[in-house]
This record gives C-alpha cells, sequence and structure tokens, in this order.
C-alpha cells in the first residue's frame, strides 16, 4: 500500500491534522473542502469554490473531477439543496458519481452553507 499526504491551503490543516487529501494507491479521498475565499457569498457561488478546491486536490493527487466516483455534501439549510445540486449537476452531470445531502446544524466556518467530501480514482 502506498500511502501521500496531498495538502491544501487551509489554514485548518495544521491545527485539525489533516490533509486536504489522501492518495491511497489509485484512490484519492478529498476531506470535507469548505468554501474558502467564497466564505460570504451565497450558496451556488459557495457550492462553486469547493468543488473548485476538490478539482484542484484531485489534480494534484494524479486524478481528476471525471473520475470522481462518490461526494458527500453537507448543507446547512435543507432550502438550499436545489441551488447546491444545480452546481453540483454543472461539474458531475455526465459522470453521475454516487452523491448524498445531508443537512447539518453548523458547519466550522458560520457563515459557510456548503461543505463537499469526494472521492475518486486513479486512471491507470
Amino acid at each position: 500500500m502506498t500511502r501521500k499526504n496531498i495538502p491544501g491551503t487551509s489554514p485548518y490543516e495544521p491545527i485539525i491534522g489533516f490533509s486536504r487529501a489522501v492518495r491511497i494507491d489509485n484512490h484519492v479521498h478529498v476531506s470535507g473542502t469548505g468554501p474558502v475565499g467564497a466564505d460570504s457569498a451565497e450558496v451556488a457561488e459557495q457550492t462553486e469554490q469547493c468543488l473548485t478546491l476538490i478539482a484542484a486536490a484531485l489534480k494534484n493527487a494524479g486524478s481528476s473531477m471525471e473520475h470522481v466516483y462518490r461526494t458527500r455534501m453537507y448543507l446547512t439549510r435543507a432550502e438550499d439543496w436545489e441551488a447546491v445540486g444545480r452546481v453540483h449537476g454543472k461539474f458531475f452531470g455526465l459522470i453521475r458519481p454516487a452523491a448524498t445531502m445531508v443537512v447539518v446544524a453548523a458547519l466550522l466556518n458560520p457563515a459557510w452553507r456548503i461543505e463537499i467530501e469526494a472521492d475518486a480514482l486513479i486512471p491507470e
């Protein structure tokens, strides 16, 4: 088994002790990714930012969005599901990974309305 930690730019990584992503063999697991840089934006823009950050992490790990097979979306407002879903569909409409949307009480930053995790393969 080969493991490689993929760092990101989150100021929380060294404090909490996590990596933006972890590559194990040909699998990449991307941590919960908040909309850093779009903290006070509307939820659609926050979702776009989360997925853009995830795409960068996947690229750094040797994969890409087209190889994502699982996403998990954590929303703080149930009514945001449709706006979040439209942006998710923009990125994954043809790929159609297994996906889960869950409403949670709060996220790490109170301004965040969305956080997303992703799992992907690295093509052989």
